[in-house]
């Protein structure tokens, strides 16, 4: 009799421990978050300038709590001045977004929010960012934490730039005067190519047709300086071009509104034809590696056949380019004026022979990616863009926000989005942009067809506002967090629902 009760209390000591080992299995903490919302800046004094107009203010803050709720925790981020409480800030930069804990802005786009929103030029302002956490279970409170800081605006600098004078074409009829090309590389700088006859010019920021504007003007000092002479004020120093020696030839001038300098170059007469027809990257860096007999090609542009460009994944190592025909080590190359030259917008050298020096572009651990770049061979320029993805659009995690949207990771050589799409609207669309800035500024990937399902990963690229606008659309139910992988190499997308 006694065995069996010991029997029968080891089965209901059994029973407990099973039920509290299986309460432990089916117990989900995934969802809890108890921790303090706290909101920090990298900065908390920012002097904006417009030289450093990508770099950037980043916002960090903690999870919050949901009172181990399990409930879902949307974020609102705004931006006041220090007296304001946030009834009307001056942005909100983020507004109930789920799953996101940090929030990236440029020094440049941080300025023109400020000055959009009736901020002064040239000044320093107190002010104040909340990050507000908005539990979806009623019962928990809304969470505030506030950061304060200091940030000093600029006068961003104009975005046109025109030439005018009696050295230039249209002399001094300022409303026909002959508008720069803006760089499309590098912020505040535009390029005038074109003929110059003996007499004077200088450069107004429009052609309104009054001189009592802005211009841009000699520096009394240095002749290969600028001075921003407002309104018309000031010494009006004036260039001056004698073509008694050179009346045949052509002026390049480069104009650096950032760095306040000019760079006056005396040319050739333009080309009709480019001086090559194909080019092809070469190098450990690149997808040809050093094979000279089959590299990988540039792309010519229709519409400006003296311009190449180029896609793709860049490793550790160097590169150049090789132009003409392949299969010559000694053949025609464009190359730095430097060995190991960074990649930055720049001149490009172009030689042939192996008896020249064989500079190469470097590329480091820190700078490898996927790149764009762009080779002008009129005017024997390189360019590159390192390629970030983003998804833009209501159906997406950032809405329609093409200035600063999140970007998606790359890793190995794929770009990969875990999160929600449909958070905000369940049926919204998106399309995935490789820039970020204008909507005209860059290119595209769009699916092949308007209002294409997601379960459709076909996709075409599109360049600046000239393709089809088409996006992707999600239907009733597919709204939820996803896998998003885009492998441009093999041109291979695809969207796994977590």
């Amino acid at each position: 009799m006694k065995s069996n009760k010991l029997y029968k209390i080891l089965g209901i000591i059994l029973v407990i421990i099973s039920f509290f080992s299986c309460e432990n299995v089916l117990k989900d903490d995934s969802f809890i978050t108890d921790n303090e919302l706290e909101i920090t800046i990298s900065n908390d004094e920012i002097v904006l300038n417009e030289l450093y107009f990508n770099n950037t203010v980043n916002f960090n803050w903690t999870t919050g709590s949901n009172q181990n709720t399990g409930s879902a925790i949307k974020y609102t981020l705004k931006i006041d001045v220090a007296q304001g409480d946030f009834s009307n800030p001056i942005t909100t930069l983020l507004d109930q977004v789920k799953n996101t804990f940090s929030y990236s802005i440029t020094f440049g786009d941080l300025n023109n929010l400020l000055l959009t929103n009736g901020l002064d030029i040239n000044q320093a302002y107190d002010l104040k960012a909340q990050i507000i956490a908005t539990v979806s279970n009623e019962l928990v409170k809304e969470q505030v934490s506030t950061v304060s800081f200091i940030a000093t605006t600029f006068k961003p600098v104009s975005n046109q730039l025109f030439i005018v004078g009696d050295a230039t074409p249209n002399g001094w009829d300022i409303e026909n005067a002959i508008e720069l090309n803006s760089s499309t590389n590098k912020r505040g700088v535009y390029i005038y190519r074109g003929k110059l006859s003996t007499g004077k010019f200088k450069f107004p920021v429009s052609n309104d047709g009054c001189f009592c504007q802005d211009f841009y003007t000699q520096d009394p000092n240095d002749s290969t300086k600028i001075v921003y002479n407002q309104s018309g004020s000031g010494d009006d120093l004036q260039w001056a071009i004698d073509t008694d020696l050179e009346e045949d030839k052509e002026y390049l001038i480069t104009v650096d509104l950032l760095n306040l300098t000019i760079n006056i170059q005396i040319v050739n007469a333009i080309a009709s034809t480019p001086p090559f027809s194909s080019l092809w990257i070469v190098g450990d860096a690149s997808e040809s590696g050093w094979d000279v007999n089959n590299p990988a090609a540039f792309t010519q542009n229709s519409n400006n056949p003296f311009e190449f460009y180029y896609e793709g994944h860049l490793n550790p190592g160097n590169f150049k380019i090789l132009a003409g025909s392949t299969g010559d080590f000694c053949g025609d190359w464009y190359r730095p004026s430097i060995d190991n030259q960074l990649l930055e917008e720049g001149v490009v050298i172009q030689n042939s022979g192996c008896d020249v020096d064989d500079n190469k572009w470097l590329v480091s651990e820190a700078t490898k990616g996927r790149y764009k770049i762009t080779i002008d061979t009129q005017n024997n320029t390189i360019s590159f863009n390192l390629i970030n993805l983003y998804i833009i659009g209501d159906g997406g995690p950032n809405g329609w926000n093409i200035n600063t949207p999140t970007p998606m990771d790359y890793i190995n050589r794929e770009y990969v989005f875990i999160g929600e799409l449909g958070a905000d609207n369940a049926t919204g669309e998106f399309k995935i942009s490789k820039f970020k800035g204008d909507w005209c500024d860059g290119d595209w990937i769009n699916p092949e067809n308007p209002s294409q399902s997601i379960v459709n990963t076909s996709f075409i690229t599109t360049i600046s506002c000239d393709g089809p606008d088409n996006k992707w659309k999600l239907i009733d139910g597919q709204a939820g967090t996803y896998e998003v992988r885009i492998n441009l190499d093999t041109e291979m997308m695809s969207f796994t629902k977590q």
